[in-house]
């Protein structure tokens, strides 16, 4: 297969100053894409900013030869994310793709957590990915093309302990993906997203060990931390950002030169007239069992209502 090219396209890439944002931007980059690299510069929890980080990945991205403009807007603010899309369209004059990547961390049990902090994660990760994909979606639907990657993550579905602020704020990433990609479809639009395995801020090892309540070390000595470098995580994003790409409502776990498919499932489950709690009891191990289980998806839905 030939390159996948991003020539006379423009991106925004959010969360594009550290980690694997930076690494999405380079990528699009290096392949033609002219490239909002936007970043608030802020500290893991998200307080504070500065505009080195993105100005400084502007900075990679020229000397390699390609066109970028940095952003320091907070994707959290309505506005702030409004005048990263107007960035794309004053710098380039169109926006093609979106990759909503912006996050922080603050991993902690839930009764340790404060409301404040959940309000934090919320407005950051899943607000943030709806602010700056609201104001690009008119000037998508006006072109009639544009590819949206949002960033979920595993944590989302409770594979990960103290994570109920973050995994909460990225499940909803995760709901809003595939309804958007409902609506999507009708415009010839595409939403995806990634889940990244990456060794980056939001997953050194003092967070991990946090995490995990196990000993710092543990992690600054693995030699898997070098297998998931946060550039591996890019090649799933730049695919789900080209043109080519005809996926719709997909999410792809993207990292350690490894990639695979996540996907909702139901079984068949029970079927009873006048269903009772004891029928649930009784018939348990059927309820549970999904050797019969399958996609949840728009169209197996459509046909359940229309049949």
């Amino acid at each position: 297969m030939s390159e996948l090219r991003f020539d006379d396209r423009a991106a925004i890439v959010t969360g594009a100053g550290r980690g694997v944002g930076r690494c999405h931007a380079l990528a699009l980059a290096s392949r033609g894409a002219k490239v909002v690299v936007a970043d608030l510069g802020g500290e893991l929890d998200g307080s504070g900013s500065s505009a080195g980080p993105a100005e400084d990945v502007v900075k990679e991205i020229e000397a390699a030869g390609g066109e970028a403009v940095a952003a320091h807007a907070s994707v959290a603010d309505e506005k702030g994310a409004a005048s990263i899309v107007q960035a794309a369209l004053d710098a380039f004059g169109r926006l093609d793709v979106v990759v909503n990547n912006a996050g922080i961390a603050d991993p902690d049990l839930f009764e340790d957590l404060s409301l404040e902090r959940f309000r934090r994660m919320v407005e950051v990760h899943y607000l943030g990915t709806v602010n700056v994909t609201f104001a690009a979606w008119p000037h998508m639907l006006k072109a009639g093309y544009g590819r949206v990657v949002n960033t979920t993550s595993e944590g989302a579905l409770g594979t990960v302990p103290k994570c109920t602020s973050y995994g909460g704020a990225k499940g909803g990433v995760l709901a809003f993906t595939k309804a958007l990609a409902n609506d999507a479809m009708r415009h010839g639009l595409q939403v995806n997203a990634v889940a990244p395995r990456a060794n980056t801020r939001l997953s050194a090892p003092w967070v991990l060990a946090k995490t995990y309540d196990l000993p710092e070390d543990i992690f600054t000595e693995s030699d898997t931390m070098e297998k998931f470098r946060p550039e591996l995580v890019s090649p799933a994003a730049v695919f789900l950002a080209h043109e080519s790409c005809k996926l719709n409502g997909e999410v792809l776990v993207s990292g350690g030169g490894q990639v695979m498919r996540m996907v909702i499932m139901e079984n068949e489950g029970i079927t009873k007239d006048a269903l009772s709690p004891e029928d649930i009891a009784d018939n348990l191990d059927q309820l549970m069992d999904l050797s019969d289980a399958h996609e949840v998806a728009v169209e197996t839905l459509l046909d359940e209502v229309e049949h």
